[in-house]
């Protein structure tokens, strides 16, 4: 149980963004200089990360949640706009420079799939923000690997291997129900492909 619960905060959904630009970095040739990348990782680690936990904190302090883990649906509606909110916006600033439109569109679709996340709530469906997460990296390096006819065959093999570790972890911790982190992985999956198709076809 100490092995799931370490996996769960080790790959918590708010270090995704942060893995997949460093990831997008990594495995493309440097359209832009190196203090413009250290730019735009801290950017996304203050919006990402930073800005996240403060709301959380916030959040707390004045008895508006629980606990931090957000277990109720209630719980979870505010801080799932907030970051749809959010990842908008990073998308939008980061499509400002042109040699970044994969990730600016991979921010749109976080945030696609964070809409589709709050409207389940509506049908009382606590959808899986960790495998949601590892499918959109998934997703992400799909994008990546077509857009660029790239080999990441082995990437690919290691995050779905990862995927398998998140979602067994989110079971034995009783977290979520199966249908929850299968639906968490087919959001964050698609939601990337979608965003990739519609952007690029009518070059946002």
């Amino acid at each position: 149980m100490l092995f799931h619960r370490a996996i769960s905060y080790i790959f918590h959904p708010i270090v995704f963004s942060i893995i997949a630009t460093l990831l997008y970095f990594i495995a493309l040739p440097s359209h832009i200089t190196k203090q413009s990348e250290y730019y735009i990782l801290i950017l996304i680690f203050l919006a990402t990360y930073v800005t996240p936990l403060l709301l959380l904190a916030f959040l707390k302090g004045f008895k508006m949640i629980q606990s931090y883990h957000l277990e109720s649906i209630n719980e979870r509606k505010f801080p799932t706009l907030f970051m749809i909110v959010l990842f908008g916006l990073l998308g939008k600033k980061l499509l400002e420079v042109r040699a970044l439109d994969l990730l600016a569109y991979s921010f749109f679709a976080c945030a696609l799939a964070l809409l589709c996340v709050y409207m389940l709530f509506f049908a009382n469906l606590k959808t899986s923000l960790h495998t949601m997460s590892i499918a959109g990296l998934i997703g992400f390096t799909c994008v990546v690997s077509y857009q660029y006819k790239l080999n990441l065959l082995l990437p690919l093999m290691v995050l779905f291997l990862l995927a398998g570790i998140i979602s067994t972890a989110r079971l034995k911790l009783q977290a979520h129900k199966p249908k929850e982190v299968y639906i968490g992985f087919l959001i964050g999956f698609s939601t990337q492909l979608v965003t990739y198709y519609i952007c690029s076809t009518y070059n946002i």
